[in-house]
């Protein structure tokens, strides 16, 4: 069972961290593309759009399922506290609150990757949208 808490703590946590961090360097890459992009060498805004959406499909799928990992994280430690009351015979409170309160950090975990991980999907899909509105300003209702 010490494998299971293993993978609860540094595998499922390990795992959220890591795409966190991914969708942050997503996020800075795109925001800086965004802001040096010149709208003169796209010819229709198509094109452009593709250019401009490029690796959100990202930080939306961590966005959306961040939560799910935290939770089978948090299943996962449930899990183990019930295994550890079964094998001990004890129903001791303080172990069974210890064991549950642990569980539910990777559900938390989670939420605290998935919700800034919507902001700035949100924040990024907005500044999208403001460059193709300049897109079609600028090029008439062409593109």
């Amino acid at each position: 069972m010490d494998a299971l808490k293993n993978a609860v703590d540094y595998g499922i946590i390990g795992l959220l961290v890591t795409l966190s961090v991914w969708c942050v360097a997503v996020a800075v890459e795109r925001w800086l593309f965004y802001r040096r992009i010149d709208l003169a060498q796209y010819p229709n805004s198509q094109i452009l759009e593709i250019a401009l959406t490029r690796r959100l499909v990202v930080i939306g799928t961590v966005a959306a399922n961040a939560p799910y990992i935290g939770l089978l994280g948090t299943v996962l430690g449930i899990m183990l506290t019930f295994h550890t009351m079964g094998t001990s015979g004890t129903m001791a409170v303080n172990t069974i609150m210890i064991g549950l309160s642990l569980a539910l950090k990777a559900t938390a975990v989670g939420l605290l990757v998935a919700i800034p991980c919507v902001v700035m999907n949100n924040v990024l899909r907005r500044r999208i949208a403001e460059i193709l509105t300049q897109y079609r300003v600028q090029h008439g209702s062409r593109g």
